[in-house]
């Protein structure tokens, strides 16, 4: 099983869970922060991108305060390695799956005890300091999808959430979401780890 932190698209319970296939019953979540990186919007793109802020200061005309170059996200522990291998095919080769540090902000609960709620209450719009770091939790080890790309690829502009789910939300559940070739590839994976069979012109499909 593989403990992971996610800070994009991922934050959302039904986008994951659209990516893995399942209703995500054996995982447990709590909210997470993640120190010294930093969360891109990527250009043309809905979705973020986090780098080393060792790295990605050369993109600021100022230095970051502590605020900045923290990102909050959520730790999910109890990833499957089939649900993995779904992951790697939804980042595709835009990241790098990293070995990362990250302090839980709350308890973790599981996945389908978390009801229905407006979205932008996922993330507070206005969350409390991040907190020094002698007032954190204990670190957990994690896992995270790192910006692998160059940094051209990137804007100075911290992605949030919030706007996330107040402007392109849609774009991915719901019945909005039905086009959304970012979701093609795992579909496909989906299928070809059925019960392969030859069809009549020799090519492997699912079953």
């Amino acid at each position: 099983m593989t403990t992971a932190f996610f800070y994009g698209t991922l934050l959302h319970p039904e986008i994951l869970k659209r990516v893995i296939g399942n209703d995500g019953s054996h995982l447990k979540i709590c909210p997470a922060l993640l120190s010294d990186y930093t969360r891109h919007q990527i250009k043309h793109a809905d979705y973020p991108g986090i780098v080393p802020y060792s790295k990605s200061r050369a993109v600021f005309d100022h230095d970051l305060s502590l605020q900045e170059r923290s990102v909050r996200g959520s730790l999910v522990t109890g990833l499957s390695t089939k649900d993995m291998r779904l992951l790697d095919v939804f980042e595709g080769n835009e990241y790098t799956r990293e070995p990362v540090s990250v302090h839980p902000l709350g308890p973790l609960v599981n996945l389908r005890e978390i009801p229905p709620v407006d979205m932008l209450a996922l993330v507070p719009i206005n969350p409390p300091p991040v907190p020094v770091p002698s007032e954190l939790e204990t670190p957990v080890k994690a896992t995270a999808y790192v910006w692998s790309r160059p940094l051209d690829e990137v804007k100075p502009q911290l992605w949030t959430f919030e706007e996330f789910v107040k402007y392109n939300a849609w774009k991915w559940v719901g019945a909005g979401s039905a086009a959304n070739a970012d979701y093609d590839e795992v579909v496909k994976r989906r299928e070809m780890e059925g019960i392969i069979v030859r069809g009549e012109v020799g090519t492997a499909v699912a079953a």
